[in-house]
């Protein structure tokens, strides 16, 4: 038997010898399960605990004895107006700085004092999200008696002082004082952040401790010994096994990074801008800057989905000429995507409208525009007009001169032609259309904006072709515009006219695809392209705009999709792609954990997150509803949980594609 043992043990031992040219070292063999659910769950549980510890709360709301309590919400504080005027009484109105060239808006009546020791006192909630322009009339008068501007904060209480001035009977004084302090809502965010910044320089750390040659052979020696004890016991309990090279005869696990072209920058890139769309989907933790913009300017919330059009417009050139150099037709590829783009829109029009268990759905009421709408749309003309110019790449620049040269531009020039018209009918549309009792070229809001003079021409031209086209009952009827400007009629964001816009980003990603392949043996080829399409898209944006949110030729808008929106989105992509390709994909220093695996299942993801919204585990009704903390954590946990299910399904090999 020991015989018998020792000879099981020297055949272990030399067929692991064998194999250890097969296989891979400790590095690889620990980056080959990854670090995304290990990353994820820390940046869960690290996340969540740090900012249940150490995050301020909701700060309980003062009594008041003279009046009656005013229930704060989140983003509001506490404003107690003091009329220390006799006879005179007195109308605060309110506007928030965000709010370009709005009304006032009436905040307050306050009767005038009886007593000059007895104040009338008036209490209402202000708004903490932005800055606020206050202004005090004197009823009597009907004149503005002062002015201030002041940045509450959220939960704090504070006390506005109408009083004659010291320095005249006539004169009247406006002061503002703290009567408690606010909380910093913005503190759980910092602490996230932080926390997960951490993680991510400690997993990092890990990985050049697990690369240094001393650590490296230790780990070898330990996997080693375990593989001959694995292959002992196996022979021991199966004596009477067969094949040998059995194990070594199972189908293997197929990276995605193996296919032909496949850059792992563009599937990490993808995976970013669904996270950070899944998080601002999920609430952002409520706060105003994950959330879209009012109306011109830019938020976290409004990133995201040009970001995912631009890396689509990428994805559609590196996999079509794939498919065509594996020798498929184009009448076959022509189907698919008319069919992938039906699909979306069917999709997308499913889920867009409300839960069913609510109720049936009327007809008359089922909102047609949508993410996906707009995606499918997108897919379809770019799709297409590189399917019917496409042109082979060529292998590799065989003259320096021609790899100056611009050829990834002038080989698409029937492309470029086509998308520059597109333009130019956005552009004549947008400033030559004559809509019914609005100006031509109006790029404003509607409701209070412009001074309340175009309540009902919200987006000018964009607004008026949806209304005319799809109905007012089939637009979104709750758009951002509505809480800063009080919009009255519907706006959709990703409307007809948007569209076209949508186009021309996703063409730029088409042209970033273009670069990685045609250069794809020259990494300094491909960042000064990138670099270039930077500076050229970014001047662009700078003429568009004069460096200013309101002031420019055509202002960065999200719910009109603007040029210079999309030019400024496209100018962060370059940049984005600069960084992500040469760490990524050229040194290999970042494997694009863990937003590579989202990446690689995004319409899963994304129709999974809008479908499974309000179910737990992604959501529980919460302690404090008016709580920043809680909401955070809450949309955390929800992310990571998607992080953590696309990277389970990319190891089990399920992706859905349509």
């Amino acid at each position: 038997m020991t015989g018998g043992s020792n000879s099981r043990r020297r055949r272990a031992e030399e067929r692991s010898s064998a194999a250890g040219t097969e296989r891979s070292s400790p590095r690889e063999a620990a980056g080959s399960m990854g670090p995304g659910p290990a990353l994820a769950v820390l940046l869960l549980a690290g996340s969540v605990l740090s900012a249940t510890l150490l995050a301020p709360g909701r700060r309980a709301e003062p009594d008041l004895d003279e009046k009656r309590n005013v229930e704060l919400k989140m983003d509001q504080a506490l404003l107690l107006i003091h009329n220390e005027l006799l006879g005179t009484s007195l109308t605060v109105y309110w506007k928030s700085e965000y709010c370009y060239q709005c009304t006032f808006q009436p905040l307050a009546n306050v009767s005038h004092g009886r007593k000059p020791a007895k104040p009338s006192v008036e209490a209402v909630s202000v708004s903490t999200q932005h800055g606020s322009i206050l202004q005090v009339n004197s009823t009597l008068e009907e004149r503005a008696a002062c002015r201030l501007e002041y940045k509450f904060g959220e939960f704090g209480n504070y006390s506005l002082l109408v009083r004659h001035a010291s320095s005249g009977a006539d004169d009247i004084a406006c002061d503002l004082v703290v009567n408690e302090n606010p909380v910093d809502s913005n503190l759980p965010v910092s602490i996230a952040f932080l926390v997960g910044l951490a993680l991510v320089i400690a997993i990092s750390i890990l990985r050049l401790l697990l690369s240094l040659d001393d650590i490296n052979n230790w780990i070898s020696k330990a996997i080693a010994s375990r593989e001959t004890d694995r292959l002992i016991n196996s022979e021991l309990g199966s004596p009477s096994r067969a094949d040998p090279l059995g194990a070594d005869c199972q189908p293997e696990t197929r990276r995605a990074s193996a296919l032909p072209h496949r850059l792992r920058c563009v599937d990490t890139f993808r995976g970013v801008a669904l996270i950070l769309m899944v998080f601002v989907n999920y609430g952002g933790g409520k706060y105003w800057y994950f959330k879209h913009s009012s109306w011109n300017g830019l938020t976290v919330a409004d990133l995201v989905f040009p970001w995912f059009v631009f890396i689509m417009g990428s994805s559609i050139f590196l996999s079509m000429t794939s498919l065509l150099q594996r020798g498929c037709s184009k009448i076959k590829l022509l189907g698919k995507i008319a069919w992938r783009s039906f699909l979306l829109i069917c999709i997308g029009i499913i889920i867009v409208n409300p839960n069913y268990c609510l109720g049936p759905l009327s007809w008359d009421k089922v909102r047609i525009p949508g993410v996906l709408q707009r995606l499918g749309v997108t897919y379809f003309v770019v799709a297409v007009l590189e399917l019917f110019f496409w042109k082979p790449v060529p292998d590799s620049c065989t003259l320096e001169r021609s790899c100056l040269s611009l050829r990834d531009i002038t080989s698409s020039w029937p492309q470029w032609l086509i998308v520059l018209i597109l333009e130019s009918i956005w552009l004549a549309l947008t400033f030559f259309l004559p809509v019914p009792g609005c100006p031509t070229g109006y790029l404003g809001p509607g409701g209070i904006g412009d001074l309340g003079k175009y309540p009902h021409c919200t987006g000018g031209a964009a607004g008026y072709i949806d209304r005319l086209l799809l109905g007012d009952s089939h637009l979104y009827q709750h758009p951002s515009s509505a809480v800063l400007y009080h919009t009255e009629v519907a706006y959709d964001p990703e409307g007809v006219l948007g569209t076209i816009n949508s186009i021309v980003m996703a063409f730029l990603g088409v042209q970033a695809g273009k670069i990685l392949l045609y250069y794809k043996d020259r990494t300094k080829a491909i960042l000064i392209r990138f670099a270039a399409w930077c500076c050229i898209l970014g001047l662009i944006s700078i003429a568009l705009t004069k460096m200013s949110a309101n002031e420019g030729f055509i202002p960065i808008n999200k719910n009109l999709w603007s040029i210079s929106y999309v030019t400024t989105l496209s100018c962060f992509a370059f940049s984005i792609l600069l960084i992500l390709y040469p760490v990524v994909d050229v040194k290999g220093l970042w494997t694009g954990t863990p937003f590579f695996y989202p990446g690689m299942n995004s319409i899963l993801v994304y129709v999974g997150h809008e479908v499974f919204e309000d179910y737990f585990p992604f959501q529980w009704k919460l302690e404090d509803e008016q709580s920043h903390k809680e909401h955070l954590i809450q949309n955390i946990v929800a992310t990571a949980l998607w992080v953590l299910i696309a990277y389970i399904l990319y190891k089990k090999k399920v992706f859905w594609k349509i």
